[in-house]
């Protein structure tokens, strides 16, 4: 297996999981332009590379992630182009920053977030993108776009309530106040919260071994048919999974699952 390298992300891998570290630590991880573009090309290799079986994304240093770099925005625009053209570029870098984080999702193993500390702007919103969060007693997330005087416009607005409910999700996006680790926790945006980051990694490092024993293509299917039902009613979704199983159910998975005799952890899948 050929593993990636990369400028701004420490990428490892152990026991089928992937650990994607952000690596700016003496920038608190802010996300500059070759993070953004690494994260969606680190998770698209994720997706495909048949060795792993799940990811853990994290942060190194002090913090998690202080958002984008601010130094960004200064190539955001170019004052040379008509207005209309001006604009139009800005919509494409956008957007492309949005297909970046959008990577985390449509990897089709599942994406474990452990957060320690400041996780705001981008931040967020890339951690909005995985399937699960767990994070620190000292973390704290919010939306500082506010006060930037900008709307959020890679992922929180959009993927943010559904997770922790419209009402709370506004106050944070109309305030840009903090949100701490239990309030964090009570509005299920995280799943636990530990004491310190080496427990954090530890714990969920041993969560995402759990998930890289279960059966893949099983793996992969439930992320699939999540995705979605999120996005479509309960009728559509019983149809989705129904047909999802009827062309991909695997029987060599449930034999072997069910000869384990209540050690799942026991069976060797392929991939």
């Amino acid at each position: 297996m050929q593993m990636p390298h990369y400028e701004t992300l420490a990428v490892s891998l152990d026991e089928a999981v992937a650990l994607v570290e952000l690596n700016r630590p003496d920038k608190a991880n802010s996300m500059n332009a070759a993070m953004w573009r690494e994260i969606g090309d680190c998770m698209r290799w994720c997706d495909a590379e048949r060795g792993v079986r799940a990811v853990v994304l994290a942060g190194r240093g002090r913090h998690f992630c202080a958002g984008i770099d601010l130094e960004m925005f200064a190539s955001l625009d170019d004052p040379a182009l008509e207005p209309g053209r001006r604009a139009e570029r800005r919509r494409d870098t956008i957007e492309r920053l949005q297909a970046d984080l959008t990577a985390i999702e449509r990897c089709r193993k599942p994406v474990l977030a452990a957060v320690h500390a400041a996780c705001i702007g981008g931040g967020v919103d890339m951690i909005s993108a995985c399937d699960m969060r767990y994070c620190t007693e000292d973390a704290y997330f919010a939306i500082k776009e506010i006060e930037l005087g900008m709307v959020a416009d890679v992922g929180t607005l959009q993927r943010l309530p559904r997770l922790i409910g419209d009402g709370p999700m506004r106050e944070l996006a109309y305030t840009g106040r903090r949100m701490d680790a239990q309030e964090a926790h009570r509005y299920g945006l995280v799943n636990r919260v530990h004491a310190d980051r080496e427990g954090l990694l530890a714990d969920v490092l041993a969560l995402a071994r759990t998930i890289a024993r279960r059966s893949p293509l099983a793996i992969r299917g439930t992320k699939e048919v999540l995705l979605h039902a999120r996005e479509h009613g309960v009728a559509d979704g019983l149809r989705y999974v129904a047909n999802w199983n009827a062309g991909m159910l695997s029987a060599d998975d449930l034999l072997r699952s069910a000869g384990a005799g209540g050690k799942p952890e026991t069976v060797v899948f392929d991939d």
